[in-house]
């Protein structure tokens, strides 16, 4: 997915058992070159269904250097007459040194690269990658963090949520994340209390049926860490300036929200 990163805060300091990186401009964690432009192969090794139209990749990549929750990869798929496609995907995966990374795709209508991944892969298959990319949308795993997503948009949110747990954090974190049902709802079996869905054509009996609203967010900030929150929103257009616009009208600073598009 493409990134169209806005304004950030400054820099912190990665949490322990993140891969080393260097930082650049303020809140923007620099990636290193070498990992940013040479392709690696990796192995499908695994795959698993999310939902009737998402799953997980899990794949093998002996060379991967490491990455942050928030971060994603370029991929290619080449045939055999040489065409080439490529596509940037969200890492749902957390940090880890077991030398596999887990991407979430949605089938996309007509899709090149997602249509391959659901109706052609099978474990054993090569691909192309190279990254992590993009230091915008990491969250080292040092500050209080909200996410917020829509449909696949919570992908990355969830290698974040991944990290927080796999490390023991003990930083705030909370997740509001929107999808049209229960169904439909990406890792429902591993979302927790610290984790509200929101539900835009059908929810559970009780639960009401709409678009995220200022009565989800408002809560969110009613309590405020000593050092503020840090908002990371990730979805479509549509969504993402709904969900930032929702942020800053309960009171989160507009410099202090980073988002991630989908393109």
């Amino acid at each position: 997915m493409p990134i169209q990163p806005g304004s950030s805060p400054g820099p912190a300091a990665p949490a322990p058992g993140v891969p080393a990186t260097r930082f650049a401009v303020p809140g923007r964690i620099a990636v290193a070159h070498r990992t940013a432009v040479e392709w690696q192969t990796a192995t499908l090794t695994e795959i698993r269904r999310e939902t009737p139209h998402a799953a997980t990749f899990r794949l093998a990549v002996p060379e991967w250097a490491g990455h942050l929750p928030g971060q994603h990869l370029m991929l290619r798929l080449t045939a055999q007459d040489g065409y080439a496609a490529q596509r940037h995907y969200s890492i749902a995966s957390a940090p880890d040194d077991s030398g596999h990374i887990e991407l979430t795709l949605d089938r996309v209508p007509d899709g090149e690269v997602s249509g391959w991944f659901h109706t052609v892969a099978r474990p054993g298959d090569t691909i192309e990658v190279r990254g992590p990319l993009s230091g915008f949308f990491a969250w080292p795993g040092d500050r209080p963090a909200l996410l917020l997503g829509a449909g696949s948009g919570v992908v990355p949110l969830m290698s974040m949520l991944r990290h927080h747990r796999a490390r023991g954090l003990t930083v705030p974190l909370r997740m509001l994340v929107s999808a049209r049902s229960p169904g439909e709802l990406i890792y429902a079996r591993e979302l927790g209390a610290e984790t509200t869905p929101v539900f835009t054509r059908s929810a559970p009996a009780g639960m009401p049926v709409g678009r995220m609203t200022a009565a989800h967010v408002a809560p969110l900030l009613e309590t405020q860490p000593s050092d503020g929150w840090e908002a990371y929103v990730c979805g479509s257009n549509g969504f993402a300036e709904h969900a930032s616009r929702l942020l800053v009208e309960a009171g989160q600073p507009v410099e202090r929200i980073r988002i991630e598009r989908f393109g």
